[in-house]
């Protein structure tokens, strides 16, 4: 673990991780919430507070984006200045990359309603913090959401629901090859390869995707520590693809 440190957005002081839920309000709305990453100095931001703004510009490129490849769109959102390095922000990233591509590519008809529609169902799910405490990252709900509607499942449907299960759980393995420390940037990435994979394989809609190991910007940043030669997406990596070490890499 490097000696970075993750920091209050309020006031700098470095954030703390705790085993048992406290109850705390937010310094924005006021809003009680029970939380797990609290500052030594009493303030905390609720879930609607915090990155709102990156959540907001999220969906705003999500929406008038052009693109068809998902992992392009993607990029583009990761550089956007008001981006944190990690943060379920990035589990909008990968609902909106993926459900703008597919709209845009027009094999399937969608339209910026579903892709709204993934965001609100998404917001159920994807919370702060909780890849560590209860091992699923939020970009494998926001896959599930993508693959929800475009199937129609709900529950009681039969092979609707296991075909959007499959789909996040193929997310997910390859979300495993990635960890140690988590990066949500990585996650992003793998999980979307993973998911046009599945698409193509399950339906015949396929998305191009142009650079399947694109090389990460942002290593420098990482506050836990980057794991460097061990991501396929850093710089001077070898890499097979997407969510997979070069062969003969660690995990």
């Amino acid at each position: 673990m490097s000696g970075k440190t993750e920091n209050c957005a309020v006031c700098g002081a470095v954030l703390q991780y705790v085993n048992t839920a406290r109850e705390l309000s937010c310094s924005v709305c006021g809003r009680k919430e029970s939380a797990h990453i609290v500052c030594p100095e009493g303030h905390y931001l609720c879930e609607s507070c915090h990155g709102a703004e990156a959540k907001k510009l999220v969906r705003e490129m999500a929406l008038l984006t052009l693109e068809t490849d998902p992992l392009r769109t993607a990029l583009a959102m990761f550089s956007q200045p008001r981006l944190p390095m990690l943060g379920c922000e990035h589990a909008y990233i990968a609902a909106g990359a993926f459900m703008s591509a597919l709209k845009n590519q027009g094999q399937v008809r969608l339209d910026n309603g579903d892709i709204e529609e993934a965001f609100e169902r998404l917001g159920r799910q994807a919370v702060g913090g909780y890849c560590g405490l209860t091992g699923v990252c939020g970009v494998v709900p926001a896959i599930g959401a993508c693959v929800s509607i475009l199937y129609g499942s709900r529950c009681g449907k039969d092979m609707e629901q296991r075909l959007t299960m499959e789909a996040a759980t193929r997310v997910a393995s390859e979300i495993l090859g990635l960890t140690g420390p988590s990066c949500c940037k990585a996650y992003t990435l793998a999980g979307l390869v993973a998911a046009a994979d599945f698409l193509k394989e399950a339906s015949g809609v396929s998305l191009p995707i142009h650079d399947r190991a694109p090389k990460c910007l942002w290593s420098a940043r990482h506050p836990h520590g980057c794991r460097g030669e061990k991501c396929p997406y850093f710089p001077g990596s070898l890499s097979t693809g997407a969510g997979r070490p070069a062969s003969g890499g660690s995990c």
